[in-house]
């Protein structure tokens, strides 16, 4: 063989076994891992970084902060968990299909595009953990020992572990991919606390409930799942989405022994129980070597419930922090939310952007990271909010304007002015109002400080 053959020879062997590490490399960096944790009814003015008289300690929602961007005009599409998931998941406001048809089908069309089948034919594995509160096929008269047709697997997820709805809906039962892990075939009956409202403290409805259900284990087996998961995402070259969609701090409130006491009442303590999980899952990321290649984003689907306004008066804590309103409602306290966003040497630490967002935003977001196009017939009110996050400030906003609304009613915020329609019914006319923003929260102030109640 001449010295020239072995010279190419010598370069073949050279390239064979660098390019795969070349390309091993290149997909690490470009396509990171996703995690997205959103909670239940917890307030803008719950966390301390959004609420400087804040009554809850959170330290690990306070390090994510420290290591990402803080959102401070961050909003849900609606006031309401059914809303606020439809809009996230398939980057459409919620007026433009009928969520409130998931007691008995399936509020995400069979062909509409999510983010988990955006990132799932983009090279992902998608995993859900959590309340899914979207529908099924059938309902509500389910065949429980049949799998459940039009939930997260049939609408782009690998895995699921979860349940149907909010912890004080029946019936109570565990899902595990398209099945009943086991049938709610047994009762249980309605619970309250003394000394809260009706429908505050330890609440949940009576009715059907599955062998294996405890209301007080359902968080902490959640944070389970979600760890788990993590620990079996040890191959960096292939990316994953994880959504963790926590059924607290909505109620029943049901602080573990760990995390009782550590507040004055046992909401705030069931929100640091929900800080907690969010540790347990960061905690995970750093332990499995994942958390420099990982965008994690924290978010709340509405507003703290009205019974908030009793709970400031009782414990001095105000859920939605200076904003008027509350979960339900038309006012900012109903949709604003907490919004951190984490991406080790590529958001930067630290920072606040005041850019008016919406959570539609995230699959335009998520698309841009993986580097690929929305179809033109997928997700037609979510922006690409990536600029903002890598690059602030911005000299123009990312998107004209944003819409929360629950059925007739709705905000529309464009700038500093705020759109506030309010649709006729019952022989009673349409009404509809625009005032500069901060009119808002100046009357909230004038109705009697932070927080004060709506008054259309």
């Amino acid at each position: 063989m001449s010295s020239k053959t072995n010279h190419f020879v010598t370069v073949l062997v050279f390239l064979f076994l660098i390019i795969p590490f070349v390309t091993s490399a290149d997909a690490e960096s470009s396509h990171p891992h996703i995690v997205v944790i959103m909670v239940d009814d917890m307030g803008y003015g719950d966390p301390g970084s959004y609420n400087a008289n804040s009554k809850i300690p959170m330290p690990y929602f306070d390090s994510l902060a420290r290591d990402g961007m803080r959102f401070t005009d961050a909003h849900a599409p609606g006031p309401l968990c059914h809303l606020s998931r439809y809009g996230l998941l398939t980057g459409r406001y919620p007026f433009r299909a009928k969520p409130n048809q998931w007691r008995t089908q399936p509020t995400i069309a069979e062909k509409r595009m999510t983010i988990a089948s955006l990132l799932k034919e983009n090279g992902y594995q998608t995993a859900m953990v959590g309340k899914w509160h979207l529908g099924f096929d059938g309902g509500p008269d389910y065949d429980y020992t049949k799998p459940l047709v039009g939930g997260p697997l049939d609408r782009g997820f690998d895995f699921y572990y979860g349940m149907s709805h909010s912890l004080d809906i029946v019936p109570y039962y565990y899902i595990s991919g398209r099945k009943a892990v086991m049938v709610p075939d047994q009762q249980i009956g309605p619970r309250n606390t003394e000394g809260w409202s009706p429908i505050q403290g330890e609440f949940w409805r009576g009715g059907p409930i599955s062998p294996d259900f405890k209301h007080v284990e359902v968080l902490p087996r959640f944070t389970e799942q979600s760890v788990d998961y993590l620990r079996t995402r040890r191959d960096k070259a292939n990316p994953f989405f994880l959504y963790v969609a926590l059924p607290a701090p909505h109620t029943p409130w049901l602080p573990t022994k760990k995390c009782q006491n550590r507040t004055n009442n046992m909401y705030t303590d069931f929100v640091a129980m929900v800080d907690d999980t969010v540790g347990q899952i960061l905690k995970a990321l750093d332990k499995n070597d994942l958390a420099r290649d990982t965008l994690v984003l924290f978010t709340s689907d509405n507003g703290p419930e009205t019974h908030a306004y009793e709970r400031l008066k009782r414990t001095g804590h105000a859920s939605m922090g200076a904003l008027r309103g509350a979960k339900h409602g038309l006012f900012e306290g109903g949709h604003r939310v907490p919004f951190i966003a984490s991406w080790p040497g590529h958001i930067p630490a630290n920072a606040t952007s005041d850019e008016t967002i919406s959570l539609v935003d995230l699959m335009a977001t998520f698309a841009a990271v993986a580097g690929v196009p929305v179809p033109p017939d997928a997700a037609e009110d979510s922006h690409d909010v990536l600029p903002a996050l890598l690059a602030p400030p911005r000299s123009a906003p990312t998107r004209a304007f944003t819409v929360s609304n629950r059925g007739p009613f709705a905000q529309v915020r464009q700038g500093p002015w705020v759109l506030l329609a309010m649709g006729g019914g019952g022989g009673r006319p349409a009404r509809c109002a625009v005032l500069p923003r901060d009119d808002l929260h100046r009357a909230a102030r004038r109705a009697g400080g932070p927080g004060s109640r709506e008054r259309a």
